[in-house]
């Protein structure tokens, strides 16, 4: 008996080591993720996520192309270092609730005999759509807009780049055309983050984002000859806006309103004095364009309706006649700007939603302050009452900002009264009229002033405009070109000169 014990005792324990050479040690195990599961209020369109193991690990080029993403977004990257595994994700949407996926085995141990790792998942959201504060039945009016506006900036000679000559269309001619070739285009590096909660930390209340459209609407064909790139405008078919243009556009504005700030959206160098101008003030121009200018407005309130009421419209920039006329021009010219408003309202209106409350903007004749120009500005009908704004834009005095060949350098007591009475101008035409008021830009056109006589200038408007409710953004200048990348400032004097103002110094 005990032989027979004995044979089956070696048996057994031949049997379990057997079974244990066949039976692997645990692989990696995860321990934790940045962000954490669950995570929410995320900001940013693309994520970089990092998940840690207990042990350091590695994952095979067909392993990686297992990890996936829901809800529309891509995984662009996957790479094992030391015990981190990063997944780099792009295309996120605000207000999305989004799932990473893992497959079992995906992640492996260096050591020989361990598993893989277990299935696991990242589950996480990103932050709802622009300030919404309440429902739209609660919203602020325009002129209550106008106070809370605070002190403001342009983030000019970014979105609004373009070639801007249908015989020199050299962006289009000579670049691959991403969103980033025409927003560098100008001298200013890409906009970013950190650049607009420099603003807010600073104490500004809102920034004004100027995009131009044109070249990124429909089909513009662009033929290069003489080494210049040409646009036959007869040419341009297609009204709908490149994708990615409209997601960079959007990403700036969320850079905006994430900081709790009021953001000005246009339709800027689509005016002007430029060939590629497409938008005149002339009756006959504004038949033509009518439908071009409505779809394109159609699509941005339609991309735009879910955002609060921080997010305001501007109808357009400093749209001028035929012949380019500078601060005022004819009777019929002026009533073709209030044509243009008044579809813009009536677009803007019909996409419903917030858009039906949504504060709206509206220019007079090349955004001018004289008084010819505000005497035939009206306000057009609209489907709700009080969430309508006037905007003009100032440069004054004009030897002072402008002028190369006889400046004036020095912003002196002349100066200030010419400044002064311009905003008297608006209060005058505008505001006493129950019409509220922006002023859109402002500043000094030039380097050849010394930045303490800007700042006399600066501080000189925002003074005398916050008598009246008049918010005013400068233009440009106070971070430009390199210095934005960082950010700093690039002319602290003025800076300060627009928030002492506004604080009543």
């Amino acid at each position: 008996m005990r032989r027979i014990l004995g044979i089956f005792s070696v048996l057994l324990l031949i049997a379990v080591s057997c079974e244990n050479e066949n039976v692997k040690e645990s692989g990696p195990v995860l321990v934790s993720s940045s962000p954490e599961e669950g995570a929410s209020n995320i900001i940013t369109s693309t994520l970089s996520v990092v998940f840690t193991f207990d042990r350091y690990i590695k994952c095979s080029v067909e392993a990686q192309k297992g990890v996936t993403i829901n809800g529309g977004a891509s995984v662009t990257s996957v790479v094992a270092t030391g015990k981190e595994l990063y997944v780099e994700i792009t295309g996120l949407k605000r207000g999305t609730s989004y799932t990473i996926s893992v497959p079992e085995g995906t992640v492996q141990s260096y050591k020989s005999g361990e598993g893989g790792s277990e299935a696991f998942f990242l589950h996480f959201s990103t932050k709802e759509i622009g300030g919404q504060g309440g429902g739209p039945e609660s919203w602020e009016s325009a002129a209550e807009a106008v106070v809370n506006m605070g002190a403001g900036w342009n983030l000019g000679n970014t979105l609004e780049s373009n070639s801007g000559d249908v015989d020199n269309m050299w962006i289009e001619g000579f670049s691959s055309r991403k969103t980033s070739d025409y927003e560098t285009a100008w001298g200013q590096p890409v906009a970013t983050r950190e650049l607009i909660h420099m603003f807010k930390e600073a104490g500004f209340g809102a920034i004004r984002v100027p995009v131009t459209w044109y070249p990124h609407m429909g089909t513009v064909t662009v033929t290069v000859s003489n080494n210049k790139g040409h646009w036959d405008m007869s040419t341009w078919t297609g009204y709908d806006v490149d994708p990615k243009w409209m997601d960079r556009v959007e990403e700036v504005v969320n850079y905006v309103l994430d900081e709790g700030m009021y953001c000005i959206l246009n339709v800027h160098h689509d005016t002007g004095t430029a060939s590629t101008a497409w938008l005149r003030a002339d009756e006959t121009v504004f038949s033509n364009v009518r439908e071009r200018y409505c779809d394109l407005w159609t699509q941005i309130a339609t991309r735009f309706n879910g955002y609060g009421e921080k997010l305001v419209f501007e109808s357009f920039n400093e749209m001028l006649d035929k012949n380019g006329t500078w601060n005022y021009s004819t009777k019929d010219a002026h009533e073709a700007i209030n044509m243009y408003n008044a579809v813009f309202v009536e677009t803007v209106r019909a996409t419903g939603g917030n858009n039906s409350v949504r504060n709206l903007i509206l220019n007079t004749y090349a955004a001018s302050p004289q008084p010819q120009a505000l005497r035939d500005f009206t306000l057009p009908a609209d489907t709700v009452e009080g969430h309508l704004m006037a905007e003009v834009h100032s440069y004054a005095p004009y030897r002072f900002a402008f002028d190369t060949d006889n400046p004036q350098t020095v912003f002196d007591s002349s100066a200030e009264n010419e400044v002064k009475q311009i905003v008297e101008n608006m209060n005058t035409y505008l505001v006493k009229k129950g019409i509220p008021c922006v002023l859109g830009e402002f500043g000094a056109d030039t380097e050849k002033r010394e930045e303490k006589e800007l700042s006399k200038q600066a501080a000189c408007y925002v003074y005398a405009a916050k008598k009246y409710n008049i918010p005013c953004f400068y233009w440009m200048g106070l971070s430009d070109g390199a210095d934005r990348s960082v950010p700093q400032w690039t002319k602290p004097l003025v800076k300060n000169a627009i928030l002492n103002a506004y604080n009543g110094n």
